[in-house]
């Protein structure tokens, strides 16, 4: 079976799980931004168009966050203190990356509204910031506790660690980009290689999530 029939076969699975359907709605996302940035001299109009897609694919994707949320309230409950860790530093790495994660998800939600003026928020300016902030944050804290974790087992490290290390690579390179100009590259990725990346790191996480499955059937 061909990489395009075992993606069909698991797309229903795929649909149905929290991360299943955030990873999808990232995919479409960066996709029209690589397709907009592509086409950005080429076919302003048809750039325009995939632009507008991906903002909109973007909120609803950000929508859902706030939506499904229950499922990283139940799992922040389940891992605590992070009890099954395999030293402090990984459960205290892992308590800060939950923490981060339940306060940027509300946030982002709030920052799409009041760009499309659903919800009336005062210094708009500030909640951007602060969601390029935790963007950044999430980002960052998921990367060091993965690399705490392959170090720890390093005798272990296999595909799925490795494609893991890429993706988060990845999504720190975007959430940096998020920051105003001035902090880092913060600003100066171009649309086209804003959707590559983004495209790249929703790919890896639907490779990585088939893959999951595939090893547990």
């Amino acid at each position: 079976m061909g990489p395009t029939s075992q993606f069909l076969k698991e797309l229903p699975s795929l649909v149905e799980s929290y991360g299943g359907r955030d990873t999808l709605l990232e995919a479409l996302c960066y996709g029209a931004k690589l397709v907009a940035g592509f086409h950005a001299n080429r076919n302003p109009d048809l750039a325009r168009r995939c632009d507008t897609a991906s903002t909109k694919i973007s909120g609803a994707r950000a929508t859902l966050r706030l939506i499904d949320d229950l499922p990283q309230i139940q799992y922040t409950l389940d891992y605590g203190l992070g009890r099954d860790e395999p030293d402090r530093i990984t459960a205290v790495l892992g308590v800060m990356s939950n923490a981060v994660d339940l306060l940027f998800y509300p946030i982002e939600t709030v920052c799409w509204l009041a760009e499309h003026k659903i919800v009336d928020v005062r210094n708009r300016n500030t909640w951007a910031y602060l969601n390029s902030i935790f963007c950044v944050l999430s980002a960052y804290l998921n990367f060091v506790r993965t690399m705490r974790r392959l170090s720890l087992n390093r005798e272990r490290i296999n595909r799925h660690d490795v494609v893991s290390v890429a993706r988060l690579l990845l999504d720190c390179i975007h959430a940096v980009n998020t920051l105003p100009r001035g902090n880092l590259w913060g600003g100066r990725l171009s649309t086209l290689q804003v959707g590559a990346i983004g495209t790249l790191s929703a790919g890896l996480g639907i490779y990585q999530i088939i893959t999951s499955r595939k090893s547990r059937s």
